[in-house]
């Protein structure tokens, strides 16, 4: 059967999918618009699960903030370029604001909640079939303060919420600011796991003994390169981004303020990213040319 342009047209305002797509649902359906928009919807989950195992490792870090509570969620697309299109920063809007406003613990309860008449899976599978790209909610952090909340977003790749009593707003967001760039793994020492500190204690200690310092003078050597080691990797320990003659635990006590713990999220960290060879994959076109 022939389909208007019209049709076609007026398919695309209430799905958002591409001319060739919407044309092809019309024509699947016999012309009738309300079936086409199924057959779309339906076509959308199965174009979303082919590709659900690509890799997502571009994206956005998203912050809604409540008047008791903060949320950083994390949403992964697979190229920079999608990570600006509107489509995709409308859906992170609607990710984050959701996850702030319900009492969800999981991606998967929170994918099953509704911000209208659709839930966060079926937005995001429809959102896969109109951009063409794989799409993931990969994961959320909610922060209900013993304090004050101090937040930054550098860009939109690195997401932070600092927990602080005392203080002023300026010093949570310098905290924050500080979180962003130095990356501390916990608040103080205190917060490692006891075995590993001990793992490492171990690890310097064969490193010192190598050096054939008398015995009491490796034991200095050690708990010094430890005091060490430990700085680099807590927030108290480490020099102030803003003044590095200072850690942040002297700035903390100049100022009467403490921090009870911080959320970091940054885009696709921990995932593992495809290694393009492009001169390999040039070499095998020819050798299969060959």
């Amino acid at each position: 059967m022939t389909i208007s342009a019209s049709q076609v047209k007026e398919l695309r305002e209430r799905t958002g999918a591409g001319m060739m797509e919407c044309k092809k649902a019309l024509v699947e359906v016999g012309g009738d618009l309300d079936a086409a928009q199924d057959y779309l919807r339906k076509h959308g989950q199965a174009k979303a699960a082919r590709k659900a195992g690509r890799v997502a490792a571009e994206g956005r870090i998203e912050l809604a903030e409540g008047d008791s509570a903060a949320v950083l969620v994390e949403v992964n697309c697979e190229t920079d370029f999608v990570a600006k299109d509107e489509n995709f920063l409308e859906f992170t809007r609607q990710v984050a604001a959701t996850a702030l406003g319900s009492e969800v613990d999981s991606i998967e309860a929170l994918m099953a909640q509704s911000p209208g008449e659709e839930t966060l899976a079926e937005l995001r599978n429809a959102l896969v079939a109109k951009i063409g790209e794989n799409i993931t909610v990969r994961r959320f952090e909610v922060v209900r303060p013993q304090g004050e909340l101090g937040a930054y977003l550098h860009g939109s790749r690195i997401g932070v919420l600092v927990d602080v009593s005392g203080g002023d707003e300026a010093l949570r967001r310098d905290l924050a600011m500080h979180i962003a760039a130095s990356n501390p793994r916990c608040v103080s020492a205190d917060d490692l796991p006891a075995e590993e500190v001990e793992r490492e204690r171990q690890i310097l200690s064969e490193q010192a003994a190598q050096e054939g310092k008398p015995p009491e003078i490796v034991a200095r050597m050690v708990e010094g390169r430890l005091r060490k080691y430990l700085n680099e990797i807590t927030l108290l320990g480490q020099p102030f981004v803003k003044d590095p003659d200072k850690s942040v635990g002297q700035l903390l006590k100049e100022r009467g303020a403490q921090v009870h713990g911080f959320v970091r999220l940054e885009v696709g960290e921990g995932i593992e990213k495809k290694a393009e060879n492009f001169a390999a994959e040039v070499q095998a076109q020819l050798n299969a040319q060959g």
